[in-house]
């Protein structure tokens, strides 16, 4: 299940993993972005901040597929500027869509990935905090703030969920080519140096995903382009 599918890094999970013959199912708010992805699956649309969105999310799988091996948490927004220019309604949607939602999804889909890892299978949960969760931005506290709470929940998850066979893995890349930059909560995105390709973070993050990785820091991205 790929929460935010029709997003930068959100599509290219969703296009691997399907040229992988992964069973898929698609988290979005816009039915028409998921139709446009071109990407088969089962269709799960809603805002994943909202209460029972992440438990619909779920019985969507389990109704199409009987069971629930894996999630990706892949939405998120972003905000820039200085402390005093963010007000109360942004800090409260950089917090429900970075961190919240996560909460949500991970808590709802703990049962089907608990009866994956009984039945023998290898679930895995995947969050990703970003290269913020380390080295917090001027610019972007907020932002920062939310992603290292974003890290932290996913530690202390990790180790209550592994006694159930459940894996967390929280990935860090550095900037990556998408358009969040460009469509902000507020502000305006610095002059960023060119990111790395979503297509070969992916890549990076499958690998570690197949390896048995729990963790991929931003070093792990490193010398990719």
């Amino acid at each position: 299940m790929i929460i935010g599918s029709t997003g930068g890094l959100g599509s290219e999970f969703a296009r691997q993993f399907s040229s992988q013959g992964a069973k898929l199912t698609l988290g979005s708010t816009s039915a028409d972005k998921l139709s446009n992805l071109g990407v088969s699956g089962a269709s799960a649309i809603g805002d994943i901040t909202q209460p029972g969105i992440a438990e619909s999310f779920v019985n969507t799988a389990l109704n199409a597929y009987g069971r629930l091996d894996g999630v990706i948490y892949a939405a998120g927004a972003v905000a820039f500027g200085s402390l005093g220019e963010y007000s109360d309604e942004v800090l409260d949607a950089l917090w429900q869509v970075n961190t919240r939602g996560w909460m949500s999804t991970l808590r709802a889909a703990t049962p089907s990935l608990a009866a994956s890892a009984a039945e023998g299978g290898s679930p895995f949960a995947l969050s990703l905090s970003g290269v913020v969760a380390e080295a917090p931005t001027a610019g972007m506290a907020p932002y920062s703030a939310v992603k290292s709470a974003l890290h932290s929940f996913g530690v202390a998850a990790g180790r209550e969920l592994r006694r159930q066979g459940i894996r967390l893995v929280d990935a860090r890349p550095g900037h990556t080519e998408t358009e969040l930059s460009l469509h902000p909560l507020a502000g305006s995105a610095p002059a960023f140096p060119a990111g790395l390709s979503p297509q070969k973070v992916v890549e990076r993050i499958l690998q570690g995903l197949e390896a048995g990785e729990k963790d991929l820091p931003s070093g792990s991205f490193a010398g990719l382009s």
